[in-house]
């Protein structure tokens, strides 16, 4: 049994570090560091490491073992592997595909979806199923309000129309071609009504959104210990230096809004959260994040808590990437659809409102791997 693995923004920072990772695990050069889907007791049903096939999508033509390189260089992949696995990469390299740039599109939306579809249908003849994630860049918000699947298509049909964000294109391209989705930003997606429904009724899981890899990451963890304890949460600040693509990205206010969003949502309600990113090129691909908690205990006390994350956003980001590919797989594999709520685990967002205990989803994420069992057709 093999899966496909087919990574949107496949020459980006994290998909690049997602591949090579998965080429290393292949040949027992790393262990399995921070990957979740190791430690749970998983059947069959699930895809093993071997197993796992990449490919893609993306509007960028830099070769995967050049993005390699400049991982190497930025301390991200050890030079050892890249040395071990760039053989592996000219094949992977072979398997990817044009994206949809809605700048330079020539044709409709409704073209787009097809050739996208195509190239999906065509990877997946050679697997038993397909997984489709979504590691590029962060869209602006855009509104998910196509209830009707007909009325849709006829809108994508329309020349010069933008009516899709391009994610929302890549994840109906996945769904036509029978495939299993999970969205790793906050971008829109799979979010659009008559995406989910189609995806319903096509007997086709996903998941998402937005990977959950640093400073939310730990926000989940305190949030649930100052309410544990009784204490009052008066506001919780924040500051996100990126470099990379990211930082690039994130940039642009409009992008940054939706991130902003998804990292906000896993605080109390009604809590003072002021948070903002900044492009910091020199930074590279690390990531630094402070947070200053003001809190107040017995007798009106005030008091703070005080945190600094710092590390590779696509080294934390990357086994949770394979995970969701193992872990979808597998829900595929034993005949689940719609929304996977049990993976709300990975996302800042978790489609479904799971809420954002970490501790209460990694129970929740272990109960339903290991009740897992295999019935389900291949796509």
């Amino acid at each position: 049994m093999t899966t496909g693995v087919w990574l949107i923004g496949a020459r980006g920072s994290l998909a690049t570090t997602v591949v090579c990772g998965l080429l290393a695990l292949r040949r027992g050069l790393v262990a399995p560091t921070g990957c979740v889907s190791a430690e749970l007791a998983l059947g069959d049903v699930f895809p093993d490491w071997d197993d796992l096939v990449p490919g893609g999508h993306d509007v960028v033509s830099t070769p995967l073992e050049k993005r390699a390189e400049q991982l190497v260089e930025d301390g991200v992949v050890p030079a050892r592997v890249f040395a071990a696995i760039r053989p592996e990469l000219a094949e992977v390299e072979r398997a990817l595909r044009p994206g949809y740039d809605p700048l330079t599109w020539p044709g409709t939306q409704a073209d787009a979806v097809a050739r996208l579809a195509a190239d999906l249908a065509e990877f997946g003849a050679g697997h038993d199923r397909v997984v489709v994630v979504n590691v590029s860049s962060t869209e602006a918000p855009a509104a998910a309000e196509h209830a009707d699947l007909e009325e849709l298509d006829r809108a994508l049909s329309v020349p010069e129309a933008r009516v899709l964000p391009p994610s929302s294109i890549a994840a109906y391209a996945a769904v036509r071609a029978g495939c299993a989705y999970v969205d790793f930003t906050p971008s829109t997606g799979i979010r659009v009504p008559a995406l989910t429904a189609l995806a319903g009724r096509r007997g086709l899981p996903y998941a998402g959104s937005d990977g959950k890899t640093g400073q939310t990451l730990v926000r989940s963890v305190l949030a649930p210990m100052f309410e544990a304890r009784a204490l009052r949460v008066r506001s919780w600040a924040g500051t996100n230096l990126l470099g990379g693509g990211d930082g690039a990205s994130l940039a642009s206010p409009d992008r940054a809004a939706a991130k902003l969003a998804s990292k906000a949502g896993v605080l109390p309600p009604g809590t003072e959260a002021p948070l903002h990113i900044d492009n910091v090129p020199s930074l590279g691909e690390r990531k630094i994040a402070w947070d200053h908690v003001a809190f107040e205990g017995f007798l009106g006390a005030r008091m703070s808590l005080q945190f600094t994350w710092e590390g590779y956003d696509s080294a934390l980001a990357a086994p949770l990437v394979l995970d969701l590919a193992r872990l979808v797989a597998g829900a595929h594999a034993a005949g689940a659809a719609g929304p996977l709520t049990e993976l709300g685990f990975f996302f800042k967002d978790p489609l479904g409102g799971t809420g954002h205990n970490l501790f209460a989803q990694a129970r929740a994420l272990a109960e339903w791997a290991e009740s897992l069992e295999g019935g389900g057709a291949g796509c």
